[in-house]
Order: structure tokens, then sequence, then C-alpha cells
């Protein structure tokens, strides 16, 4: 999996963070995204990588402005009942 965080400017409030999610979601297939005006960011869990492009196409039309892209792998921490051998 990949977690891709996205610096998005112009959220002030909760309902600025359910715009972003909510464009998320539906321009892609994620496991999660929450969005933090606090942060100015929008952290995304995908099976497969996000483009900057696409993220743009997702969130120029809602009004706010996407900044800095990055993306790393992600791995679900906890505990788990099957251990890899």
């Amino acid at each position: 999996m990949i977690r891709t965080t996205a610096k998005i400017n112009g959220m002030m409030c909760s309902m600025c963070e359910a715009h972003i999610q909510d464009a998320i979601r539906r321009a892609f297939p994620v496991k999660s995204v929450k969005a933090s005006h606090t942060k100015g960011e929008a952290v995304i869990v995908s099976e497969s990588p996000i483009s900057e492009a696409a993220l743009h196409a997702a969130i120029d039309p809602t009004g706010y402005t996407l900044g800095a892209v990055s993306a790393e792998p992600y791995e679900k921490k906890g505990f788990s009942f099957f251990r890899k051998s």
C-alpha cells in the first residue's frame, strides 16, 4: 500500500476537510483518507500510487489549491493473528 500526503491550501474548517475527503473518495479507490485543515494536508492510503496530475484533477475543481505531494510505502501497524514466517 501507498501513503500519499498532499498539501492543500484553503481549508479553514471541518466542512472544508469533508469536501476534500469526498472529492478524493469520488476520484480514487482509497483505503482511507484524512484531511486536516490545521495541518493543511490530506493523507491518503491506497493500494496503488496516485499521480500528482490526478490529484490536481480531483482537487482543483473544489476551489482548494494542491501544493506539494509526497508518497511512501505504507504498512498497517498493529497486532495480527497471522504471522509471517
